[in-house]
């Protein structure tokens, strides 16, 4: 397993669409086992393939409390087959956006459906701050950041900010 590097906003590879996979095999089960490490180690819950300039379609979540000890889920090619009627408003941040959140409306509960790291079709039903994370991760999927759900003046106000810390990165 390797650290990889997370892509920070703005930047043109986080819009990309993913491609889905064709099948989970271990080329895509060590892509799986190194963002699990890269988001454990940046003290994540979720982490999509296009945040490490991956462009297959694959996330990996663990939103488990730290006294239960780690439950990574690792998807590929995730899509939601239902959603609540309920919505939820969850304070969100990404680890893409460093030190930056907002509060983002998205349904409570939703069922999906994904490859697991066996190559096996499964399906899921998730509420609360798991179904949050997986929405905010599968967005990822489509080039969507969490700050596209939020107001223009406070999206504008997050990225003008993190190009500021790029800018000044870099000069130094």
């Amino acid at each position: 397993m390797a650290l990889m590097p997370i892509i920070i906003a703005p930047d043109p590879r986080l819009k990309i669409k993913t491609k889905p996979v064709d099948n989970v095999d271990d080329s895509v089960r060590a892509l799986m086992d190194d963002m699990l490490e890269t988001m454990y180690a940046a003290n994540g819950i979720g982490l999509a393939a296009p945040q490490v300039g991956d462009t297959r379609s694959v996330i990996v979540v663990d939103c488990a409390r730290q006294d239960d000890g780690p439950a990574p889920i690792r998807m590929a090619n995730p899509h939601i087959i239902a959603v609540s009627s309920d919505d939820n408003a969850h304070e969100e941040g990404c680890l893409s956006l460093p030190e930056h959140y907002a509060d983002v409306v998205r349904p409570e509960s939703i069922t999906l459906r994904y490859l697991d790291e066996n190559n096996k079709v499964l399906e899921m039903d998730a509420d609360g701050i798991l179904a949050t994370c997986i929405q905010h991760e599968m967005d990822h999927l489509e080039g969507i950041l969490f700050v596209d759900h939020i107001s223009a003046l406070k999206r504008n106000m997050i990225l003008r900010k993190l190009k500021k810390v790029k800018k000044q990165a870099t000069e130094d």
